[in-house]
């Protein structure tokens, strides 16, 4: 399936439309005009999913997962059909449970994911049917040896360990990147995408995805729709910025995430890792708006969500009413507590970051530290089977079983055993009955997302009055648990009265294990009651509730957004605007100037004229001769409003006879070379320096690559060169410092684009702009022409005022405006270029235009 190379991919990401034949949804049809979705055909035929039913329904989510919530199995008949397969629900599936959650009546919810069983080519048509019809589930059917390459090759070997901070420095650690199973990756996420085009109705309904296996079906799902409502959920940890960033296809996947509209992750520490590698990889900044965290991403704002996950609490309350939980919990109190044994309890999966290991040395270290536990204490340590395949897991497992044979051969008695390994599958009430007996929990993983063990154990231990009967407790008896956690497990932060360890310094687990055994009874109850109170009120239902309205309302404004897509392959990416906003064709305004007599044109030169990350700044030969051959134009008055120094510009402009200057983002201003320059604020006392260069100096010293430069009126701190993460960090530290120091001072203090910048009160550029306007009023001037170009937030003053002009007398009523900002981005202005190399043909056309009128 995957025989193409690498540079194929770009077919992957076409956006060509599937073949949708196995199913009896029609899709809408999507017009090829940019951003503008057609509406349906109204040939009278429904786009429900269901025939039968109204299309005025409720609201509608596709949960797109890995693997479905059902469970398949094969009847013994032999028979090779569908009707050969017995379908049902899985309980213990979370996409399950968060269904259960969101309640029927409020929501209807389809599954799109793989089946664990392999089904035969023949039978998938039916099989689809089926299971569409009876569950509302979508199977993604994808070839054997394509899903072995994509899940235990890509997802496993090689996304797994990197996200659980494992570098692959030799080829025994963890999987060296191949490209070919990246490739398989990307082909079984654009299976995914097709199977979703069959049953999704793009302008209604929303989609989540969820975790690392489909990291980059975002891309191909905003490429068929550029308005789905697409949420992602990553259920693994996201790792820092220098593990992730040796990834040979990182760019790939953080463009890919970006174009959801919601991104959930289980803690802060994740998210902030996450937009730590947007910030120093793809150059994005984020901000915190009214509580939601969002990054602003062509014109479009990724919003970040941080709630880890639930358990489901009406599944769980039903297994502890089960009577075989009872009959379990029985045997188990017979089999410990009425022989005097506290019981220690582990559950984990057989893999290498669950810290099965380190845990059973911490038991061997609390043995040897603390004689007077021995033959009263037993670890119980169940071993799930491992979800990978691989070398590594076999190691887990050799060192797992030497361990606990060494440790109970030699604290061991008859009779008493003080490791119990259980590594045979056991059923979830068994689990539900070990929770309910255990005095203690420990889950000591080196590295593990949203671990829910500690708190299916707690809800466990809370218990029910049946069970307090076998357990001889009072109706009226408080309940208590307690629990062991490592630092670095995704529920870490939402069980603040556990006692959280490193699971590599053993002594330290061992401390732990002594602590919560010695730890006074009405502790112990006042942290399990605390712990009680949280996990029964941030439920599954409560995280799926949570981030599905947070969705709704990230999603609210896109019917009102403009939609360009631009990129190819896995590159490709949506730019949403305002309707207004659109290119600005270098025919049209060539047009307007030709037929225009009076013109005003302003201009930033930083970021406009001249690139952000050229080193010298100066203007080349080029520049110069296309502003003097607009300036030659007597029809023309030319101007270069810069934040940079009068000195400065009059070095660099000085063969610009007429061109006006501005400086200081309009503190100085002169029209023409000859002219004097003139202040535009009345002049102001800089004392205010003596405060703030040293506080400036201190942030310089402590931020390397930080620098300050000392203007005539203003003082500027720039954190070009320096760490964009902490350049940033520092930047707004600074800005609280000196509103601080600075606040009966007559000066504004503002961020621009790696800069923070004091200046007087009342300076902007869009002071140039009025100023120019009314110089050429009282000139007789009437511009009937005007052009305005810039690139960052200092010059929205100028759009602003050149927008407004219109309605008032300072410009001709039938003037031509252009105001134009560099780059597809929130602006005032109405127009756009991509670059400053677009900028720049753009006035050479103009200036040609110029030469032109002045040889006829």
């Amino acid at each position: 399936m995957v025989s193409r190379s690498y540079s194929n991919l770009l077919e992957l990401a076409s956006g060509d439309s599937p073949s949708f034949g196995r199913m009896s949804r029609r899709i809408p049809r999507i017009m090829t005009v940019a951003g503008i979705i057609s509406d349906l055909d109204d040939d009278g035929e429904s786009v429900c999913s269901d025939p039968s039913s109204s299309c005025a329904q409720k609201d509608r989510i596709i949960i797109v997962a890995n693997q479905l919530p059902i469970r398949a199995q094969r009847k013994i008949d032999g028979s090779n059909n569908s009707k050969s397969w017995i379908f049902t629900w899985d309980e213990n599936s979370l996409y399950l449970q968060l269904k259960d959650g969101l309640g029927d009546d409020d929501i209807e919810v389809i599954y799109v994911g793989c089946l664990k069983e392999e089904i035969h080519p023949s039978e998938q048509d039916e099989v689809s049917q089926i299971l569409l019809e009876s569950f509302k589930c979508v199977p993604t059917f994808i070839p054997p040896d394509l899903y072995t390459r994509y899940y235990h090759g890509f997802c496993k070997q090689q996304l797994w360990p990197l996200f659980h901070y494992m570098l692959p420095l030799s080829p025994d650690l963890g999987g060296r990147f191949n490209r070919s199973l990246w490739q398989a990756y990307v082909s079984a996420n654009k299976i995914f995408a097709d199977r979703i085009m069959e049953v999704i109705n793009p302008e209604d309904d929303f989609v989540w995805i969820h975790d690392y296996h489909l990291m980059v079906l975002p891309t191909f799902l905003r490429k068929r729709f550029n308005r789905v409502k697409l949420g992602f959920f990553l259920h693994s940890p996201f790792p820092s910025s220098e593990i992730y960033k040796t990834l040979p296809i990182r760019d790939e996947l953080l463009r890919a995430l970006l174009n959801s509209d919601l991104i959930g992750f289980h803690t802060f520490d994740y998210a902030r890792h996450f937009l730590s590698c947007c910030s120093r990889m793809l150059g994005l900044t984020y901000e915190s708006k009214r509580g939601y965290i969002g990054l602003e991403y062509c014109g479009r704002t990724v919003s970040i969500k941080i709630l880890p996950v639930g358990i489901h609490m009406g599944q769980l309350q039903s297994v502890l009413r089960l009577p075989e939980t009872e009959a379990k919990v029985k045997e188990l109190i017979k089999q410990f507590c009425d022989k005097g044994k506290k019981m220690l309890l582990g559950v984990d999966d057989m893999d290498i970051f669950k810290g099965i290991s380190l845990k059973l040395l911490a038991m061997e270290q609390l043995l040897l530290q603390h004689p007077e536990w021995r033959e009263k204490v037993v670890l119980v340590q169940i071993a799930n089977p491992a979800r990978g395949r691989g070398k590594d897991v076999k190691e887990v497992q050799t060192e797992t079983y030497s361990t606990v044979k060494r440790i109970n051969e030699t604290f061991g008695v008859p009779g008493y055993d003080p490791v119990v390994l259980i590594d045979a599958p056991l059923k979830f009430y068994e689990k539900v009955a070990y929770y309910v007996v255990a005095e203690c929990c420990l889950v000591t993983a080196v590295r593990d997302g949203m671990n829910l063990i500690p708190y299916e154990y707690v809800i466990s231990r809370q218990g029910n009055e049946q069970l307090d009967k076998v357990l001889g407790l009072e109706p009226s008896a408080l309940k208590k648990s307690m629990l062991v956690i490592s630092e670095f497990i995704g529920c870490s932060p939402s069980l603040s009265g556990a006692i959280r360890v490193n699971p590599w310094n053993i002594d330290a687990v061992a401390d732990a294990m002594d602590y919560a055994l010695e730890m006074a009874e009405p502790e112990k109850q006042l942290r399990h009651d605390k712990h009680y109170k949280y996990v029964s009120t941030h439920d599954v239902g409560y995280w799926a509730r949570s981030f599905l309205q947070d969705l709704e309302r990230t999603c609210r404004d896109h019917s009102r957004r403009r939609c360009w897509g631009i990129g190819f392959g896995l590159s490709f990416r949506v730019i949403a605007l305002d309707p207004n906003f659109r290119k600005l064709s270098m025919d049209h305004i060539v047009s307007a100037y030709k037929r225009t007599t009076t013109r005003a044109i302003l201009l930033d030169y930083d970021g406009t004229l001249m690139p952000q990350a050229s080193i010298d700044k100066s203007p080349t030969p080029k520049s110069v001769g296309i502003i003097n051959s607009l300036c030659r134009d007597e029809n023309n008055m030319v101007f270069i409003v810069s934040a940079r120094s009068r000195k400065t510009l009059t070095e660099w402009f000085s063969q610009c006879e007429k061109l006006g200057l501005a400086a200081e983002h309009g503190c100085f201003m002169r029209l023409t070379r000859d002219e004097e320059w003139e202040t535009c604020v009345p002049a102001t006392n800089t004392a205010w320096k003596q405060i703030a260069e040293p506080v400036m100096q201190l942030y310089t010293e402590t931020t390397d690559g930080s620098t300050i430069e000392d203007k005539e009126t203003s003082l500027v701190w720039s954190y070009e060169d320096a760490d964009p993460d902490f350049g940033s960090c520092q930047a707004k530290e600074l800005l609280d410092h000196l509103e601080s120091v600075l606040a009966n001072e007559p000066v504004t203090v503002k961020s621009g684009q790696n800069i923070v910048e004091v200046k007087p009160q009342g300076v902007s550029k869009g002071l140039v702009a009025k100023r120019l306007l009314s110089t050429m009023q009282e000139r007789g001037m009437l511009p009937d022409f005007v052009l305005c170009i810039g690139d960052d937030r200092s010059d929205e003053d100028m759009f602003e005022v050149i927008t407004s002009s219109v309605a008032s007398s300072s410009i001709s009523p039938n003037a031509e405006v252009f105001a134009c900002t560099v780059g597809k981005k929130p602006s005032k202005a109405k127009y756009y270029l991509d670059d400053t190399a677009e900028i720049v043909r753009l006035m050479h056309g103009l200036a040609s235009v110029s030469d032109q009128a002045i040889t006829a």
